[in-house]
């Protein structure tokens, strides 16, 4: 298995609520790994569909069975704008009454500003190339991928330690002991993640990486994109 570390480096303001505050919309520090693997072309889904349901287990099927798996991107370099724009009104019921004057609602969105960098890796059982330029986002904004290092991953024996980078609950194997809950749609990503796997370790860019050995999308999803499993046990570092 191969490590491809990566840079995303954004050239526009990147916009996606990971949270919803009233009239608040803020953008996270980290990216998720699905909103990752459908801008680098690992998975792909049709412009239109009819019944506006994710089909993340179908779509990301092909790339588990290419041997290929992008880690959540955590934030490295991250600034912030604040943007206000003209929010619409989504009443389904209101009382007709003549008012004096126009007021305007309005809404602030917080947006990854234009330099943000986030890293991540992309793991393949063959060569791999990835795309120079992506788009990510609500805005579509355009961010440059830069693979800072590359390095052949060696196996250990299972054991508890802590992953080197974010990762997805959904498509680790084995047991999960301690770690930070990034609650962000479509599934909570985990920080600082203690885990009793098998491992995977390589040198890469003057840093060690270590990540589960295993990972593949939708490993707790069920459908094509992996077998449904057991609930397992879990102690939350957070509530």
């Amino acid at each position: 298995m191969r490590l491809y570390l990566c840079r995303l480096v954004f050239h526009e303001n990147l916009f996606y609520a990971t949270r919803e505050a009233g009239r608040l919309y803020e953008t996270g520090r980290y990216l998720h790994n699905y909103a990752l693997s459908y801008a680098l072309g690992l998975a792909t889904a049709p412009y239109f569909q009819a019944q506006q349901v994710p089909r993340y287990a179908e779509e990301l099927a092909p790339a588990n069975a290419q041997g290929v798996y992008a880690t959540p991107a955590r934030g490295i370099d991250v600034r912030f704008d604040m943007v206000t724009f003209k929010l619409a009104d989504n009443s389904y019921r209101v009382k007709m009454v003549p008012g004096s004057r126009n007021t305007p609602s309005y809404g602030r969105a917080k947006e990854v500003a234009v330099g943000s960098e986030f890293e991540f890796a992309v793991l393949s059982a063959t060569p791999l190339r990835l795309p120079r330029w992506v788009r990510m986002g609500l805005w579509r904004s355009k961010a440059l991928v830069e693979c800072i290092g590359e390095a052949e991953m060696k196996p250990l024996a299972r054991s508890v330690q802590q992953a080197s980078l974010p990762l997805n609950l959904l498509d680790v194997p084995g047991e999960v002991l301690i770690y930070d809950l990034i609650s962000m749609p479509p599934s909570s990503l985990l920080d600082n993640a203690q885990l009793d796997v098998e491992w995977l370790r390589c040198e890469v860019a003057g840093q060690t990486v270590l990540l589960p050995r295993g990972m593949a999308y939708g490993l707790h999803l069920g459908g094509p994109g992996g077998p449904a499993a057991a609930p397992r046990r879990q102690q939350r570092l957070f509530p």
